[in-house]
């Protein structure tokens, strides 16, 4: 089995993007100043998971998808190579969770990124981040903006990503710098021991849930790979911009954690936009108050990146899937003058902004963010489980060694199913501790009642759509 023949749609995407695009790209996609603030919530223990599941994920990962994406840098990425490991059938619920992951993930996203967004009026506005009605219409307006970019075509749209990938770490960078100087004149508000650091056994139930939150930080770098046929040179380009950026993320979500919790105790640290809290709270300190609406402005953007990388790189498993005939043919067409996968991207904002409306009703804000939050994890992971068992099970062709420009996980065999092996069972265990309802919702049994139904509901939706253009594709091939 080959990858898709290039259709004269895909022969119209532009390539446009170079090492440093991917790189912003990968840290737009990646990076969440939300994921910090979760992991200061949780408390010192954090550090040590951050480390762990740096190692023992977000390495073994970054390896996988570097061999996958220089084997086959294909426009469609990793529904492509669970394609070619185990055909068209297990190709296209791959991508098809890949993609309905984020009807989930925006709306997520989004409330996380105006609640942010509060800070930049400073610290008297902080109560609009609990404020619904805010969050609903400015997270819409955040999700048109990104999508305009993106539909305009990727030379205009890769800026955004770009603005979002500098504009997401810099605060960050601003964080560490103001803990660790209010850390060294007044003293950390939290105390770090040895004994903090480690995880405890048995875990509290109630932050089990969490753990699932640290391994979905890491995740995203796959996301540009989606768009080979759109990048300079993958095969040179991917594996530098990839190790580099993975560096810098794991470092930055250490050290914001930990300066975070320098200037802050956990249970005072809010779970979506406690970055901003410190920040605020800490330039105000030193007598520097426009550093915190300076720090806000710069993650709004950033976030706005985070969307649009998303927007960018999900819109073309469907797109390539329409190209297959395994979803309707519309979503395969390219817009005639900006060259993009316009319905693709149309469809998914427009799905996105339904769920957004829809996980406002009848739920307290922190549950209806937990709720997407979770569905994004699981939906997400599912394919994430394809691209492990693909990776090993695409390590005994032949032709794997057939390029010498492939990129491999070192070690050969071995070396593929120790990374393929810890980044499965990883990944499966996060989907199992999605599941497990956080501490604070109304009702647990209603809350996984929801998580199960719709994740069959959207699931069950992409098989019928896939049997649909299988059949219609049999009935083409029939000869007149």
């Amino acid at each position: 089995m080959t990858t898709s023949a290039i259709a004269p749609q895909k022969s119209q995407l532009r390539r446009t993007m170079g090492f440093w695009d991917v790189l912003l790209f990968n840290i737009a996609a990646v990076l969440g100043p939300r994921w910090i603030a979760a992991a200061a919530h949780n408390g010192t223990s954090s550090i040590s998971l951050w480390i762990f599941a740096a190692l023992l994920f977000f390495l073994p990962t970054a390896l996988i998808i570097v061999e996958l994406s220089t084997r086959f840098p294909a426009e469609g990425g990793l529904y492509v190579w669970s394609k070619e490991a185990f055909g068209d059938f297990h190709g296209f619920v791959a991508g098809w969770a890949y993609w309905i992951y984020t009807f989930f993930y925006f709306p997520g996203l989004l409330t996380a990124s105006v609640a942010m967004s509060v800070y930049i009026g400073g610290p008297k506005w902080g109560k609009l981040a609990a404020n619904p009605h805010y969050l609903l219409w400015a997270s819409l307006a955040l999700l048109a903006t990104a999508v305009f970019f993106n539909l305009i075509g990727l030379n205009i749209g890769k800026w955004l990503q770009n603005a979002g990938g500098v504009a997401t770490y810099v605060p960050l960078l601003m964080l560490v710098g103001i803990g660790g100087y209010l850390a060294w004149r007044h003293g950390s508000a939290t105390h770090f021991s040895w004994k903090g650091l480690l995880l405890t056994w048995p875990p509290d139930l109630d932050k089990l849930n969490f753990w699932s939150s640290i391994a979905f930080a890491f995740t995203g770098m796959e996301l540009v790979c989606a768009m080979s046929e759109e990048v300079r040179d993958p095969r040179k380009t991917f594996p530098r911009a990839i190790y580099a950026s993975a560096a810098l993320i794991a470092v930055i979500y250490i050290a914001g954690t930990i300066a975070l919790l320098g200037m802050l105790p956990a249970d005072s640290v809010d779970v979506r936009n406690g970055v901003f809290q410190g920040i605020s709270g800490g330039s105000a300190l030193l007598g520097i108050a426009w550093f915190g609406v300076l720090a806000a402005l710069l993650v709004t953007v950033g976030n706005a990146g985070g969307v649009g990388a998303t927007v960018a790189g999900v819109a073309r498993v469907p797109f390539v899937a329409g190209i297959d005939q395994y979803l309707p043919a519309f979503f395969g067409k390219i817009h005639p003058r900006w060259k993009t996968p316009y319905i693709s991207i149309l469809v998914q904002a427009g799905i996105s902004a339904v769920i957004l409306v829809f996980s406002q009703i009848n739920s307290t804000i922190v549950e209806a963010y937990q709720f997407l939050i979770d569905m994004a994890v699981i939906l997400y992971f599912i394919p994430f489980l394809y691209m492990y068992a693909a990776a090993i099970k695409l390590a005994y062709r032949k032709d794997r060694i057939a390029n010498a420009r492939t990129v491999l996980v070192p070690g050969g065999k071995v070396g593929i199913w120790i990374t393929g092996s810890l980044g499965f069972l990883i990944t499966l265990g996060a989907v199992a501790l999605a599941a497990i309802p956080p501490g604070g919702v109304k009702s647990k049994a209603v809350f996984e009642g929801k998580l199960v139904f719709w994740t069959a509901a959207f699931i069950g939706i992409g098989l019928l759509l896939y049997w649909r253009g299988a059949r219609k594709k049999r009935q083409a091939e029939i000869p007149v």
